[in-house]
């Protein structure tokens, strides 16, 4: 019988490895898996490559990661937002790698990653630093900058229900991601506030199909980033 629930956050995370590239979801903290960034920092694994929206904020989560020493590179679209301070900072240090890219364009190359599409065209960056180096081509007269597509070897994502197949629903915004980083990763990790039997979510309301899920872990009250920061918590 086909079950992927997992005990723990750690036992989720203990084969991300040195070097790996992650896909993180989440839209400042809405949609953040927390306690499997936790997980991750715990587990100590070293030099990854994080995609992810933006670079997190105060000393938890994401940025916690960050300051920990564990990233070696970052691939997002918003560096620096409310109270994130700890990738700024190590940006100017030269301690991190930055690979900025435009918000839509990043949906779109993990989008396409997960689509099996190598590469595509679009406008957005066309004239800035962003496309230096990148290929360039016309069509119907107008220019355009080549992206590639984003893949990873793990995605850690948040949903608000999974069943023990894998499929998921999500809180409204929380979403965000989510649905396109499950496709583009090798190995999809989900934290779920709700676990239920297979059957139990109308298959209509399904937004993540169990086939792109390869591990649940329950997590019935997760933290809240900005409560975390407004408490001046540090993790770890």
């Amino acid at each position: 019988m086909i079950n992927k629930l997992m005990a723990t956050p750690a036992q989720a995370v203990a084969d991300i490895f040195d070097g790996a590239t992650v896909m993180i979801g989440g839209f400042g903290e809405s949609g953040s898996p927390i306690e499997l960034i936790h997980a991750l920092i715990d587990h100590g694994a070293k030099n990854l490559t994080v995609i992810n929206n933006n670079t997190g904020s105060g000393h938890v989560g994401l940025a916690a990661l960050i300051e920990n020493g564990q990233v070696g590179k970052m691939i997002c679209s918003f560096p620096r937002t409310a109270n994130s301070t700890v990738f700024p900072d190590l940006y100017r240090a030269g301690k991190i790698v930055l690979e900025l890219v435009p918000q839509g364009t990043l949906a779109e190359r993990i989008r396409a990653g997960g689509a099996g599409i190598p590469a595509f065209y679009t406008a957005t960056s066309v004239g800035t630093p962003l496309a230096d180096g990148k290929k360039h081509e016309i069509f119907d007269g107008r220019e355009y900058v080549q992206e590639l597509g984003l893949k990873a070897d793990f995605a850690l994502i948040k949903s608000l229900q999974a069943d023990r197949l894998g499929n998921l629903r999500y809180n409204k915004t929380a979403r965000n991601f989510a649905p396109i980083m499950a496709m583009a990763a090798n190995c999809t990790i989900v934290q779920s506030q709700e676990y239920v039997e297979a059957g139990a979510i109308d298959p209509e309301i399904v937004v993540t199909p169990g086939i792109f899920v390869d591990r649940i872990v329950t997590v019935k009250q997760p933290a809240q980033e900005s409560k975390l920061v407004a408490a001046g918590v540090s993790y770890p």
